[in-house]
C-alpha cells in the first residue's frame, strides 16, 4: 500500500515536472505597436485612454505568447500591429461612455508578421487584415468573460489557419 502510494506520488511529481518543462518551451514572440494613436478604435470608454491602451496591449501580448506555445521553441514570431478596431463602439450614455457591442461594429486587426527559424531564415511572412463580420453569430464564445474576447477569438482563428503546418505536433 505504502509502496504503491509512493509510486503514484513519484509519477505525479515527475509528470508535473515534465508538463512544466514542456509548457515553458515556446517560440519567442515580439510584438511592435506602430502608431497606436492612429488606430481606428481603441477607445477606452470610461477608463483612461493611456491606461486602457497599456492593458489592451498587455492582454494581446499575453495571448499571442500563449498561441506561440504551439510553435517550436527554435522559432521567432515577429508581429507588427498597424491598426485595431475593437468590437463594438463607444457611445455616450449620460455622464459616461460605454462600449456597445453590435454586429455592425465587428473587430478588425491589421498586422504584418514574420516567422523565423533557428537559422534566422524567414519561413513565413505576410501582411494581413483580420476581420470577423460574423463575430456575434457563433453559438459559443471561448472568451465570453474575458477582456477583448472577440479579438482573441479573431487571433485564434488566424493563428490556427496560418500556422497549422508550423506547430509542434
Amino acid at each position: 500500500m505504502i509502496k504503491s502510494l509512493f509510486t503514484l506520488l513519484t509519477a505525479l511529481v515527475l509528470g508535473s515536472m515534465n508538463l512544466a518543462l514542456h509548457t515553458a518551451q515556446a517560440a519567442e514572440v515580439n510584438v511592435t505597436w506602430t502608431d497606436p494613436d492612429k488606430y481606428r478604435d481603441i477607445d477606452a470608454g470610461t477608463e483612461g485612454r493611456k491606461r486602457f491602451q497599456e492593458n489592451m496591449f498587455s492582454e494581446f501580448e499575453k495571448h499571442l505568447s500563449k498561441l506561440a506555445k504551439a510553435l517550436p521553441v527554435s522559432q521567432t514570431l515577429n508581429i507588427e500591429v498597424t491598426d485595431i478596431d475593437l468590437a463594438g463602439d463607444v457611445l455616450a450614455s449620460g455622464l459616461h461612455q460605454i462600449r456597445v457591442i453590435k454586429d455592425l461594429y465587428f473587430p478588425r486587426i491589421k498586422l504584418s508578421f514574420t516567422l523565423i527559424n533557428a537559422e534566422k531564415a524567414i519561413i513565413l511572412s505576410d501582411n494581413v487584415n483580420l476581420k470577423d463580420m460574423n463575430f456575434m453569430m457563433g453559438g459559443r464564445l471561448k472568451y465570453r468573460n474575458n477582456a477583448l474576447g472577440y479579438e482573441k477569438k479573431l487571433l485564434d482563428d488566424w493563428f490556427k489557419d496560418v500556422f497549422a503546418n508550423y506547430v509542434d505536433k
